[in-house]
């Protein structure tokens, strides 16, 4: 690919608003992690609260990905990405003022990530499925790679810069950039005009269910994969998002938690940069092969976090997620039918995220019952033998980039 053809898909004034959109609410997004983290941890220093604010966040977004696939695919994505960013416009409002208040609770701030698990349950099977409405097929891998550098970037300047507020003005804060940003993202979107949904003749909410759950079981590769992350994202939930702050803020520091995850954010950019140059083949296998890599800091926080060394093993594991990412957006925009891709997404989401919650409320108790460090060294372990146990299927390894071109998509710009 030469670099014109990586940054064909910005001469689209469509993907040109959708990805500053994009890039705006990243920013907000990858600061509220960090800042959620720390507030509770202020309100109770436990992380069985922290697993539990999470969880609050992860069990209705499993809840409702289903119904979220559905109706951006009946009712158009756009539409449905724009309701969800208003809701959190609201939503990270009211913390931000509660934590800055100093009036926050944990009970509050459980509800409140309650309702933005709700929203992103809605949002995320249409905004993954959004692009291939955007490029033309052909474009799909640089324009997914421009996507991912820039949530790269901005994952190595969001956490950096919410433990920065964090420490210096407290973690309310950053929960207030991130509610600016996804009214910015809202205002952003509005210029960009997609095709309206066809609805099938006849079909009904619990039809277009059964649709997606036939096409999801009987594509091997898709439910091969899913079933994997369902467990490597409950390792990763429990072991980095519920016990990586506590473990860190004794060993690394506040700081350096920031540090190791802005790390893995460069590693991010610099995948996504080298696969706007670099097609990919086989996608899953070179994506499962990139996911191996998070083990190594996995095992790292567990034996003995030192902040350089760990650095460097984030760094691999953020350009190893990468690959991954790319590869998987692009096993499924170019293999399954466009009518039935929100769908896809939100039965991958809901197999991949389902069991994030038990992550998040047992990794707590586990480490109190036999030490976080132990905890993360058994987590590294096991994650090593799930991606090996995906990369065992055929249909995994060779499925390869699906030659059938696509027509560019029709603007619409009423």
């Amino acid at each position: 690919m030469t670099w014109g053809e990586s940054l064909a898909p910005m001469a689209d004034r469509r993907f040109r608003w959708f990805f500053a959109s994009r890039a705006v609410n990243i920013l907000g997004t990858t600061m509220a992690p960090v800042a959620l983290a720390f507030a509770v941890l202020a309100i109770e220093d436990s992380p069985a609260a922290l697993g539990q604010v999470l969880a609050a966040r992860s069990i209705p977004m499993v809840l409702f990905l289903l119904a979220g696939g559905v109706v951006a695919d009946r009712f158009g994505r756009r539409l449905v990405i724009q309701v969800a960013n208003a809701v959190c416009v609201v939503t990270q409002g009211l913390a931000a003022g509660l934590v800055i208040s100093g009036h926050a609770e944990l009970w509050q701030l459980v509800v409140i990530e309650a309702v933005n698990g709700t929203a992103a349950a809605a949002s995320f099977p249409a905004m993954q499925a959004m692009v291939p409405q955007l490029v033309p097929r052909e474009q799909l891998q640089p324009a997914n790679a421009l996507l991912s550098m820039v949530r790269g970037t901005l994952f190595a300047v969001g956490p950096t810069a919410a433990a920065v507020l964090v420490v210096t003005v407290g973690p309310g804060w950053a929960l207030a950039v991130d509610a600016a940003t996804w009214l910015v993202a809202l205002l952003l979107l509005l210029p960009v005009h997609v095709p309206a949904p066809v609805a099938a003749a006849g079909a009904s909410v619990v039809g277009d269910l059964r649709a997606g759950w036939h096409y999801f079981r009987t594509t091997t590769w898709l439910w091969v994969v899913v079933l994997g992350f369902g467990v490597i994202n409950a390792i990763l939930a429990g072991a980095v998002q519920t016990l990586g702050p506590p473990v860190a803020k004794d060993t690394i520091g506040i700081p350096g938690w920031g540090y190791a995850l802005s790390a893995m954010a460069v590693g991010l950019v610099i995948a996504s940069v080298v696969m706007l140059r670099l097609s990919l083949r086989r996608p899953l296998r070179a994506g499962m092969l990139g996911c191996l890599f998070y083990a190594v800091p996995l095992l790292m926080l567990g034996l003995d976090p030192q902040l350089l060394p760990l650095l460097v093993a984030m760094f691999l594991a953020g350009a190893g997620l990468e690959v991954f990412a790319i590869g998987w957006n692009l096993a499924m925009q170019e293999n399954v039918p466009d009518e039935m891709l929100s769908r896809a997404y939100s039965y991958d989401a809901l197999g991949s995220l389902v069991a994030i919650p038990l992550g998040q409320l047992c990794y707590g108790p586990l480490g109190e019952w036999f030490g976080n460090r132990p905890m993360l060294v058994a987590s590294s372990v096991l994650y090593v033998v799930v991606c090996l146990a995906v990369l065992a299927s055929p249909s995994v390894r060779s499925l390869e980039r699906s030659p059938t071109p696509r027509q560019p998509p029709i603007d619409v710009t009423g």
